[in-house]
Parts: structure tokens; C-alpha cells; sequence
């Protein structure tokens, strides 16, 4: 939101105003403030901070927009109203206490001069101050209690105790002060009148910090695990009154301020303090509640001004506005059950089948909650364990997908409230589907709202300019060797597996974080304290993330997109490689070759495939060194690749028969299964977020529907037998669960493999990706099954294949054939996979 603009006259006015105000006060040095007292002293009760009282600034913003600016009336130099006395019984909590010292006539003292310095007013004008809470507030001094507040465009600025009522001198600038007789600093409120409104509220600058010295030393040594429970906005009471708690760390600046709506984003008036050498800014603002727009207005070091989202921030306005928004959850959580049983099994020892979409695009212009009423029947019905959402974390620009994120605490405001994300989880975990969801450590984008050089200098990026440049993307890189930004990162990962019951995070680009040259050319890049290329920042961040994630969150998994050889991706922090670096600590990775070879070997034309047969067995070499998932995602449908039924070869029949075959291949082959949405049935069309998923291919009327949904009952199908199948998961990271039974039949196109589960049970996988139907292909076979029954067939009439099937159960024969002691003949269908279980 663009902060309103002020009136050219309202600053001379001011200014005017402030020149005669301090002459006045050259003449007459402690000028008498206006004091009643409504009751006697026996009648006075120890006064306290009532909760829930009603603000303030908020409700001024609300009733009075006038008091913006300050008016041509405002400015001129009009006697103080005549004080109102408070009624003894109007608020009987908040009375003080009258043993205090305040003498019968009160009036301001002449043995100090209570206006604030000329050193302080500068800097709490030019938004510089440190510590804003030593001079605004109440303080003790010789002769009695110095009050100053800093109101910008108020007419008078009033005291307000039990019942003592004390108007303040207008010091000009918004500064008033006054100095009472008194022996200690009471509790006390402020009465505020503007041009067309007066306003009683509490004094921001008479509560201590929200943050305790526990928490600035976590921060400080970056290991606040729950890092947003102590910096960003909070709605919270203190001391007995509500209102909101903002902090922000930004070490580099000179002076914090806050501005909002309730303020009209003029922050003169809401300076915060230094909390030591944390590097953290606080303030506590009463009567600020939930739904306001806030920014954190910041004098650089060099004396200018930026306007900055909350890094923290847990809720965001709609972009393209900027602004963030204070934010409390209220959600009520209904999936005890599933979170209870989530961590019975390892996952990498479960089924895992996993449907990948873009949220904003799945069904466009649905909200989470209307999300919430068609996509969990929607995936339950296809049969996949869990989604994995596209990043849902907030970004500026929908065209990245969400992969540019500015809001790492706060899902995006496209699609409703942080509740209603929760709403859309819960409901997935209630119809027993877990729930992924992308996570963007690896860098952030420039955006001067947010977090690129956020306090004036680089900050969350590295200070070398070479190391904070990502060469792909135009974007930043987070400098993973300070503390407090590797903290802030941690955090976020807990901070969705807590808040929003997350199971698993799918960690984007990790290559790019692993590598000092990725992507860089010789001169581009310095190598590390060893003279490798190897990141060791980003080593230590991600094995820190994945220790404190598993340690914090039972049945949570971690997933790498990771696209190089990099040694221990999956295996535990503590246990080093042959390379020296202990594990990543990644519960799973994408198998990038597996996906690249596979997808290479089906775009042949089928005459040509026997040359390129070892693209699919290739991943065998490697399958069981890391816990890999076999992923068809997004990335492979955009920009020019096509979709995936349209990377076949051959006619519309041969296109949709060598996806069945391809995608049963996939769900046999070791390793769990990712497929992005719009692949389920076969759409031809590559995905764009501007429109998703071609569902009119589903409808009847359209005359090739059948062919769609053929493909989409296979999908479920093949679901629906893995996971009855425990030997298509169960061992999918042991060698034991998988055998080649012919891995070399290039000049047929044919692959057989079977898989174990822990019992020993099997299943036989046979794929012929030749369009050509093979009568009686002999396979060697175990001789202790005694009949194998086909339990899928991608060539069946209901996917819209040609037919060629096994209805009755098929006997092994003694002959022995690829090294087996038996053999079994079949009847293989053309472009299509089978399997066969014992009958």
C-alpha cells in the first residue's frame, strides 16, 4: 500500500506552531498542566492495565480519516480544550494508585525542563533512534515524572491515571510533555485529539519488550526453533492489554519504524527499539489487532528511507499488493488421527504415490476451502497417498509458479487466509491423504519491498555479490553461513510441518545451493576453505534442516530435487562418505536420471529403440544408492517439452498405448511415484498456470472422452494394485526386492523384472514397448509359483487398448529359460505393460 501523502501546509503549520511554542516556553519555564482529582484518595484503587480495552489508533483510522493529515485549524495555535473529569467508576480497573506522590495542586515542576532534547527530537523525527523508550513514556526525574509523547498531528495530548488527568505541552513537531509531581511513574493512558476526533488509548512506550532474554540469545546464536513466535507481529496481551508485538531483525539499520493503516502508514509516530546487539527492533502496540496492513519503515545507513514487508509476516495482502497483514490462527484442527499413525511405517517402506498440482490452477478461481470440497474425493478416487503442492508460500509474481517467494511465513493471499490453508490440509488428511509441499530455500527474488538488501545492506543474501547472484534465475541467494539467516530457514521448514500439519517438504533447486560454480563460469566463483567447489554453508544449513525437522516432527519426510551425482543425498547427518561430508539427511530424491533416460527412450520411435534400450536400465545401476522417487512433474510439460502423452511417438492410439505401458513401467520400477496433474488422463495440451488442467477432455460430450478417461482409470488402477502390492513398495531401497528377469532384450523392446515384498512374495512386471503383439514370449520364472495371475494390463479394452489379455491363470513350465529353473509363456500385448501376481 502507497503511504498517503501530507499536506504541504500541514508542515509549515507545524513548524510555525513550534517556533512560537518554544518561545513561549523561553518565557515561562514549567507551565502548569491541567490536573483534576475526581475522588479521594480512599476511594482510589491500585490501578492496572486493563485487558481488552479498546484502542485507539485503529479506531481512529477507522472514524476520523481527518486526523491524516493536519488541517489548516489543526495548525494554528488555539488554546487547549477544557479537560473532561474522568467519573471514578468509568474504568475502575485502571485507577492509580494516589500514594504515588501527586500533590493536591499538581503542576508541572521548574526544576527540569521535560521537553525532549533537540538531539532526540532530530533523531525521532528522521526516524533514527535506537532506543525510542528511554525518552517517550514516563520516567522519573529530579522533581518528579517527565510524560512525553510523540503524536504527529495531534491537538493535545493528555495524561490520563485513575483520576489523574494531565494535558501535556505542545512542543510542536508532534512532541508533547509535561512534568508531574510525582514519586514513581504510574500506569498511565493517553487521551489523543485530533481535528474531528479524540482517542484514549494506552502509551506503547510505558511496556517493557515482548521478547525475553532467552529468545535474543537463541536468535543471536541462531537456534530459535520457533522463530516465529518472537519476531514478525503477534497478537498478543501484555501486561494485561491486547494489542499486537512487532520485531524485525535488521542489524544494518540506523532506526526502525512502524507504519500501517492504523497509523496512515506515517511511521513518525511508532519508532522502535534496539534490542541490544541481537539486531532485533520490537514494539508493542496496544489496541492493534488482527486484519491491519503493516510495514516496517527503515532508515538505511546512509540516511534513506525503505518500506519493507515482514520477513515474517504470517499473512499477506492479495498481490500485487505488497503490504503484510497481522495475523492470528483460530483454526481448530481435526486430524488428530492421521497425525497419530502418520509415523508408523518409514515412508521410504510405504506405499507413496504422489499427485502433484499447482493450487492456483488446479481448478482456477477456486479458494482453499472451495479447494477442499473437490480435490481430496478427487485424489482419494484416483487412489495417490498424498498431493505435493507447487510452492503455496506468498510471491509477487504468479508466472514463477510460486518458486520467487517474499512471504516464506505466509501463504499465498490468491486463495483466502492462512486458515483456510489449514482448512484445505485438514480436509486432505481426514479423506487420508498426506500432504507435500514445495519449499524454496535456495534463493529469493529483488523485489525492493522485500528482502534483497533489506536494512540497507545485504542481509539475508551474501555480502559478495558473485556468491548472492543466482545465474539462472536473477534472483539472490541466501547467504547460508550467517546464523540468523540459516535460522530463519530452519525455522520456516518447522514452521509448516507445526503450524499447518505438513508432511513432507519437496526442496527446490538444491543443486544450485550444493555447488560454488553451478552454473558459474572459471573467474565466477571462489572455491571453499579446501579449494573444492563444494558449498560448505549450504551443507551445513541442510544437514541442520534435516535434523531439526525429523527430530521435531515424527513421519514428516524431506525430499530433494537434487540433479547431480552428490554423494549421500539420503543418507543420515552423522554417517560420512567415500567425499568426507556426512549425509544430507534427506528422507528422499528425485531420481532426475531415471526420469531424463526413461522419457528419452520412449520419445524413439519404437523401430529405433533397440539402440537406446539401456536409457531404461540404467537406473538399476544406481537405484539403491539414495531412497529415490521417480518423478514426471511440472518441469516436464512447460516450455516446449509438451505434455507427456504427446512426448509418444506414432498416431493418437500408439501415443495413449505407450503412456499406459510407460506409467506401469514406472509404478513397477523401484522408487515411489510422482505424476503431475493433467498426465492422468492423457491431456495434450502442456500445462499453463493461466488456465491448468484441460478437463473438458473429461466430458461426455466431447467425442474422444473415452480415450481420456481410459487413461485416468489405468491411473487408478495402477494405484489401487500398488498399494495392495507390498512388493511394489515395501522394498523399493533394498536390493532383495527387485531381480531382472530379462533386462537385455533390445531387439524386442521388452523388459521383465520382478519385484519382492518382505515375505518373499513377488510380482512380474513384463513391458513390450514395440507396437507389435508377442505370441508365446517364454520368461524365466521361479519354480516355487505354482500359477501367476495377470492383475493388470495396460493393453485392456476399458483403458482403450486392443484387448490382448490372460483371463485364465498361467502355469509355469519346467523348462528353463534366462537362468531361472522355470518359465512361463505369454501372450504380450503391443505397447503395453503387465503384471502378474501368484494366483
Amino acid at each position: 500500500m502507497t503511504p498517503p501523502k501530507k499536506k504541504a501546509t500541514a508542515k509549515k503549520a507545524v513548524t510555525k506552531k513550534a517556533a512560537a511554542d518554544k518561545a513561549a516556553r523561553k518565557k515561562t519555564t514549567g507551565k502548569k498542566a491541567a490536573v483534576e482529582k475526581t475522588a479521594s484518595k480512599k476511594a482510589r484503587a491500585e490501578e492496572t492495565s486493563p485487558a481488552g480495552t479498546t484502542e485507539a489508533t485503529a479506531a481512529a483510522a477507522k472514524a476520523a480519516p481527518e486526523a491524516e493529515e493536519t488541517s489548516a485549524a489543526a495548525a494554528k495555535d488555539v488554546a487547549a480544550p477544557e479537560p473532561v473529569s474522568l467519573p471514578v467508576d468509568a474504568n475502575p480497573e485502571a485507577e492509580a494508585d494516589s500514594d504515588a506522590g501527586l500533590a493536591p495542586d499538581a503542576v508541572v515542576g521548574p526544576a527540569i525542563d521535560p521537553a525532549i532534547g533537540p538531539a532526540d527530537r532530530e533523531r525521532l523525527l528522521h526516524g533514527t533512534h535506537h532506543d525510542p523508550h528511554s525518552v517517550l513514556g514516563a520516567h522519573p526525574v529530579p522533581g518528579g515524572v517527565v510524560f512525553r509523547a510523540l503524536r504527529p498531528y495531534a491537538l493535545s495530548v493528555t495524561v490520563l491515571s485513575g483520576d489523574l488527568r494531565a494535558e501535556l505541552h505542545d512542543d510542536g513537531d508532534g512532541f508533547f510533555s509535561g512534568l508531574l509531581p510525582l514519586t514513581e511513574a504510574p500506569v498511565h493512558r493517553l487521551l489523543v485529539t485530533y481535528e474531528s476526533t479524540t482517542v484514549e488509548t494506552e502509551d506503547a512506550y510505558r511496556f517493557p519488550p515482548t521478547l525475553g532474554d532467552l529468545d535474543l540469545h537463541l536468535i543471536g546464536e541462531g537456534r530459535h526453533e520457533q522463530l516465529w513466535t518472537v519476531l514478525g507481529a503477534r497478537p498478543t496481551t501484555h501486561q494485561g492489554v491486547s494489542g499486537t508485538a512487532f520485531s524485525v531483525w535488521a542489524p544494518n539499520a540506523r532506526g526502525v519504524r512502524l507504519a500501517g493503516t492504523f497509523n496512515f502508514w506515517d511511521g513518525t509516530g511508532y519508532p522502535m527499539r534496539s534490542l541490544g546487539s541481537s539486531g532485533v527492533w520490537e514494539l508493542f502496540v496496544p489496541g492493534i489487532g488482527e486484519g491491519e496492513l503493516y510495514k516496517f519503515d527503515i532508515t538505511r545507513p546512509d540516511g534513506s528511507h525503505t518500506l519493507r514487508a515482514d520477513p515474517m509476516a504470517r499473512r499477506t495482502e492479495v498481490p500485487p499488493a505488497t503490504s503484510s497483514v497481522v495475523h492470528a490462527s483460530h483454526y481448530e484442527w481435526g486430524d488428530e488421527e492421521w497425525l497419530a499413525r502418520r509415523a508408523e511405517i518409514p515412508v521410504h517402506e510405504a506405499p507413496f504415490s504422489v499427485y502433484e498440482l499447482h493450487l492456483a490452477s488446479w481448478r482456477p478461481g477456486l479458494t482453499y476451502r472451495q479447494l477442499a470440497d473437490q480435490l481430496p474425493a478427487y485424489v482419494r478416487d484416483l487412489g495417490f497417498t498424498h498431493v505435493e503442492l507447487m510452492p503455496v508460500a506468498e510471491h509477487p509474481f504468479g508466472g514463477s509458479w510460486g518458486y520467487q517467494v517474499t512471504g516464506f511465513y505466509a501463504p499465498t493471499a490468491r486463495l483466502g487466509t492462512p486458515d483456510d490453508f489449514k482448512y484445505l490440509v485438514d480436509a486432505l488428511h481426514r479423506a487420508g491423504i498426506g500432504v507435500l509441499m514445495d519449499w524454496v530455500p535456495a534463493h529469493f527474488p529483488r523485489d525492493e519491498w522485500a528482502l534483497a538488501e533489506f536494512d540497507g545492506r545485504p542481509l539475508y543474501e551474501h555480502e559478495d555479490p558473485l556468491r548472492a547472484a543466482h545465474p539462472d534465475w536473477g534472483t539472490l541467494e541466501f547467504d547460508f553461513g550467517r546464523r540468523e539467516v540459516r535460522n530463519f530457514l530452519v525455522a520456516n521448514a518447522v514452521y509448516w510441518c507445526e503450524e499447518f500439519h505438513i508432511d513432507g517438504l519437496r526442496v527446490d533447486a538444491v543443486a544450485s545451493m550444493l555447488y560454488l560454480d553451478y552454473s558459474r563460469e572459471p573467474g565466477q566463483w571462489t572455491p571453499n576453505e579446501h579449494g573444492g567447489r563444494e558449498n560448505l554453508d549450504a551443507v551445513a544449513f541442510l544437514q541442520e534442516m534435516n535434523a531439526t525437522v525429523y527430530r521435531r516432527s515424527p513421519g514428516v519426510v524431506t525430499i530433494a530435487e537434487e540433479s547431480t551425482a552428490w554423494d549421500g543425498v539420503t543418507r543420515a547427518t552423522h554417517h560420512a562418505g567415500p567425499s568426507g561430508f556426512g549425509g544430507l539427511g534427506f528422507g528422499l530424491k528425485w531420481n532426475m536420471g531415471w526420469m531424463h533416460d526413461s522419457l528419452e527412450y520412449m520419445s524413439h520411435e519404437p523401430v529405433h529403440r533397440r539402440y537406446h534400450h539401456h536409457e531404461m536400465t540404467f537406473s538399476m545401476v544406481y537405484a539403491y544408492s539414495e531412497n529415490y522417487v521417480l518423478p514426471i512433474s511440472h518441469d516436464e510439460v512447460v516450455h516446449g517439452k509438451r505434455s507427456l502423452v504427446s512426448k509418444m511417438p506414432g498416431d493418437w492410439w500408439q501415443q495413449r498405448a505407450a503412456l499406459r505401458a510407460y506409467l506401469a513401467f514406472m509404478w513397477a520400477h523401484p522408487g515411489k511415484q510422482l505424476l503431475f496433474m493433467g498426465q492422468e488422463f492423457a491431456q495434450g495440451a502442456e500445462w499453463s498456470e493461466a488456465h491448468g488442467p484441460d478437463w473438458w477432455l473429461l466430458d461426455p460430450a466431447y467425442g474422444a472422452e473415452a480415450d481420456h478417461r481410459g487413461v485416468r482409470d489405468l491411473v487408478r488402477d495402477l494405484n489401487t494394485v500398488y498399494r495392495a502390492a507390498p512388493a511394489l513398495w515395501q522394498q523399493d531401497t533394498d536390493p532383495a526386492g527387485f531381480q531382472w528377469v530379462v533386462g537385455d532384450a533390445a531387439e524386442d523392446n521388452v523388459f521383465a523384472f520382478l519385484r519382492y515384498d518382505a515375505e518373499g512374495s513377488p510380482l512380474l512386471s513384463v513391458s513390450n514397448l514395440s507396437p507389435v503383439v508377442r505370441h508365446d514370449y517364454r520368461l524365466g520364472a521361479p519354480d516355487d509359483v505354482p500359477a501367476w495371475h495377470e492383475v493388470l494390463n495396460t493393453d485392456a479394452a476399458g483403458y482403450g487398448g486392443s484387448g490382448v489379455a490372460h483371463p485364465d491363470p498361467v502355469k509355469p513350465e519346467p523348462q528353463g529359460h534366462h537362468g531361472r529353473p522355470a518359465s512361463v509363456r505369454l501372450t504380450l500385448p503391443p505397447l503395453a505393460t503387465l503384471w502378474l501376481r501368484p494366483a
